[in-house]
């Protein structure tokens, strides 16, 4: 759709040399304008608000803007905004239901696993789509899913706990 077709009330988002798009975010509808050159990481904070989803090596070395793309985890900085047009993004914004935190944040809270907090909202992403797929993960399931997200502070054995705590739980 061009711009120019954009109703006034959509007004704030036109701009020239932006690309209008549409995506689902946390089960909300959004049309936006994007520039073509911005990534999905950049439309999730600097567009939509949503800075739960961290900017750290700007690279996909680090994990820490890791978001779920139609349920799969994906490094937000490393695709192009443009290219989710149509699809379904999961931040960490959207894990909570009703004011309460989904299982799996509960479980990294209980067992201390968010340390400074910045790499934990790619860990609980990644370890949401591990659990999805792999409900009584091993180890080295857990050690594959997490292999793309960096920790900087103590570790990960606090995190493995909270991936096994949350494990167990039904509804994850």
């Amino acid at each position: 759709m061009a711009l120019e077709s954009l109703p006034e009330s959509q007004g704030a988002l036109r701009a020239p040399g932006k690309v209008l798009m549409s995506l689902r975010v946390n089960g909300i509808a959004y049309d936006v304008a994007v520039e073509p050159r911005h990534m999905l990481v950049e439309l999730l904070r600097d567009d939509l608000g949503l800075t739960g989803t961290k900017v750290g090596c700007n690279m996909g070395d680090c994990g820490a803007c890791t978001v779920l793309l139609d349920g799969l985890p994906v490094f937000s900085c490393l695709v192009p905004a443009l290219e989710v047009d149509g699809r379904d993004v999961t931040t960490i914004e959207g894990l909570a239901e009703n004011g309460h935190l989904h299982p799996l944040q509960e479980a990294f809270v209980e067992v201390g696993a968010i340390q400074c907090g910045f790499c934990t909202p790619g860990m609980v992403l990644s370890s949401l789509a591990l659990l999805r797929e792999t409900p009584d993960p091993t180890d080295e399931d857990i050690r594959r899913a997490l292999s793309g997200n960096l920790c900087r502070c103590t570790g990960y054995q606090k995190i493995f706990e909270a991936i096994r705590e949350a494990s167990k739980r039904a509804s994850v």
